[in-house]
């Protein structure tokens, strides 16, 4: 029999204004190989004529039209449709490959205790051609196993993917949600789902292109060009806040022992480059570039994914960082946030880490 044949899997696609991706969206969900796939498809209140479009799918998939209220509360409004053992969201501007809903299930009948599988993306443009770049970029090894220690320690440094590479076991997913649409009103209920599942069991990583990741220009998170966006760093700080909260939270509910603070060197970098680049719009009150240099070696010492001389670039970034001029600290904000501008590092850079899963983190 084939691994996880008897598994159903639900995938849910969440849809706002994307009437123009929202078809291929949904032919790549009907076109799973797998046998026992359920579709969901839940519209957030658009306006472009998504709801109208998905009349004509009503006799293949569970239709749920609702007003808008974000991507948290699309992805809740899914979830209480589902009914299957494993499940799949999948944004409307992206694509599954035909074998991810067949690959998720096999993964999770060969781990009994595995709550989360995740995939690498490839990333495709407006038309549906690829650029050549991949999800999480190659040089960086995608993390399996027990992440609890390193989710409660640096969360944000851990390889993690974008809600349509992952699926997730529904009994876990029940334990945490619904996904507090306060914490997460627009978008970014992934950061809630991919982290807080972590620490309900393990985390298995495929290598295998599992979905497909659209960029286009008018996503609701993804940049298009490699350019320092604030507004939308910003956002980024405030969404690792809300969940590092949430994991704290968590962490307690389940007895887990965990570090008084959870220090992420990528949430860190992104407060450092906050700061320093538009200090009046900065959302951290009582961030200073000496205090965040010094959280920034307390951060490289807990991190069990990359060796020593790793740990030390990083603390030399934040140095620099902290004594630099604004139009310098740009720069260098812009090799260190975009790794595409630093390609011929990235190969010496990959020799640097080591795969997390396992690890004990130090404090």
């Amino acid at each position: 029999m084939t691994p996880g044949k008897d598994l159903a899997v639900d995938i849910v696609v969440n849809n706002y204004n994307y009437a123009r991706y929202l078809p291929e969206a949904i032919e790549s969900a009907l076109a799973q190989t797998h046998e026992r796939v359920r579709m969901i498809i839940v519209d957030d209140g658009s306006s472009d004529g998504s709801p109208e479009l998905l009349r004509g799918y009503e006799d293949r998939a569970t239709v749920v039209l609702k007003e808008n209220g974000g991507q948290a509360s699309a992805l809740n409004a899914g979830m209480e449709r589902c009914e299957g053992d494993v499940v799949i969201f999948l944004d409307a501007d992206d694509l599954l490959h035909p074998e991810a809903a067949a690959r998720a299930a096999a993964a999770f009948a060969a781990e009994p205790e595995a709550v989360r599988v995740q995939s690498r993306m490839e990333v495709i443009d407006a038309a549906g051609q690829p650029t050549g770049e991949i999800k999480p970029a190659a040089h960086l090894p995608m993390p399996s196993g027990d992440m609890r220690q390193a989710e409660l320690s640096y969360p944000f440094d851990l390889p993690w993917l974008a809600t349509s590479a992952n699926s997730f076991r529904s009994e876990a997913l029940r334990r945490i949600l619904p996904i507090p649409v306060a914490e997460y009103p627009l978008s970014g209920a992934d950061w809630y789902l991919v982290h807080l599942t972590a620490l309900l069991g393990k985390v298995v990583s495929l290598e295998e292109v599992s979905a497909f990741y659209r960029v286009h220009g008018a996503n609701n998170y993804e940049l298009e060009e490699d350019e320092i966006d604030l507004a939308h760093l910003r956002e980024t700080i405030t969404l690792s806040r809300s969940t590092k909260r949430e994991l704290l939270r968590l962490a307690d509910e389940l007895d887990l022992p965990h570090p008084d603070r959870i220090l992420s060197i990528a949430d860190l970098a992104n407060r450092m480059t906050s700061l320093k680049l538009e200090p009046d719009q900065h959302p951290i009150a009582g961030d200073g570039a000496g205090p965040l240099v010094a959280e920034a070696v307390r951060a490289a010492r807990r991190r069990a994914n990359v060796s020593a001389p790793m740990k030390l670039m990083f603390v030399a970034w934040f140095a620099a960082m902290a004594a630099a001029p604004r139009p310098l600290a740009r720069r260098l904000a812009t090799l260190f946030l975009f790794p595409d501008r630093r390609s011929s590092l990235n190969r010496l850079l990959g020799r640097f880490q080591r795969p997390s899963g396992n690890a004990a983190a130090s404090s």
